[in-house]
């Protein structure tokens, strides 16, 4: 690198000599060679070009800036000593802070921790008024798999103002139009196991089981989708093979824990 910046420097010098002249430049006469000047001038090319090597090229990607453990600044869950709850206000997001999504609650294993969300897919850059589903968080353990919340705005579903997830049709219906949300590419009806409805209060949420062995986000997830407001919520819990079957009981439990 270092002997890479000397060559280009030199050629700047070199080229600013006029091709028609034979005369010696300054640069090249004996006086120089032998004045302090030169001395000052060679101190000056070492000085900068080991700045130049310092520079770096890119930023971080986002799955390289991750933050501290959860369990380090998450309240204990009530429920389970075993977790810690999060509970989504109008710090954490844009569309919260926007008032397009209503806060929401999970709980995680103190061991997890928060990725940050690129702009682009934070739905940021839209706010109040995003046509397409946005990633509100994301959550991470190597070892156990992944959790994310997804909002997609409800017009892309039905006309219907503050329409309910009954509303917007069938859990068959609802996942068939957000199911390349859960698997990160694409969804295929042959990739649902299972299908089930809850009911937390008034709130209807619609879960699915699915396998999905050609899924970014990996071969196992669990989802709960639920409506309210002008936002569909859709909470996906994702793991690999090698990650399933020592983290299913956690991540069922963590699904179950979701609610808006």
């Amino acid at each position: 690198m270092a002997s890479a910046s000397v060559s280009s420097l030199s050629s700047i010098f070199s080229s600013s000599k006029p091709a028609s002249s034979n005369k010696p430049t300054f640069l090249d006469s004996p006086s120089f060679h032998q004045s302090p000047a030169r001395r000052q001038f060679l101190k000056g090319l070492t000085l900068l070009v080991p700045f130049t090597t310092i520079i770096p090229l890119h930023s971080p990607s986002p799955s390289q800036a991750k933050e501290i453990e959860v369990g380090s600044y998450l309240p204990q869950s009530t429920s389970d000593p075993n977790f810690v709850l999060f509970q989504a206000s109008s710090k954490d997001t844009p569309a919260l802070r926007a008032g397009n999504v209503q806060p929401y609650q999970f709980v995680l294993p103190p061991t997890w921790k928060q990725l940050r969300i690129a702009n682009i897919l934070s739905g940021n850059y839209c706010q109040p008024k995003c046509a397409e589903p946005w990633i509100e968080v994301k959550f991470e353990d190597e070892k156990q798999g992944k959790v994310q919340v997804v909002a997609s705005p409800l017009v892309r579903l039905t006309n219907k103002p503050n329409a309910t997830i009954e509303d917007i049709g069938s859990p068959e219906r609802v996942i068939a139009s957000l199911g390349q949300f859960v698997t990160g590419n694409s969804y295929d009806s042959d990739e649902l196991l299972e299908t089930s409805i809850e009911k937390i209060g008034d709130q209807t949420y619609y879960r699915y089981v699915l396998e999905t062995p050609f899924a970014l986000t990996g071969s196992h997830n669990i989802a709960k989708a639920t409506a309210k407001g002008n936002t569909v919520i859709l909470f996906v819990a994702s793991a690999s093979d090698k990650q399933w079957p020592s983290s299913q009981k956690t991540l069922n439990a963590i699904v179950d824990s979701f609610h808006v």
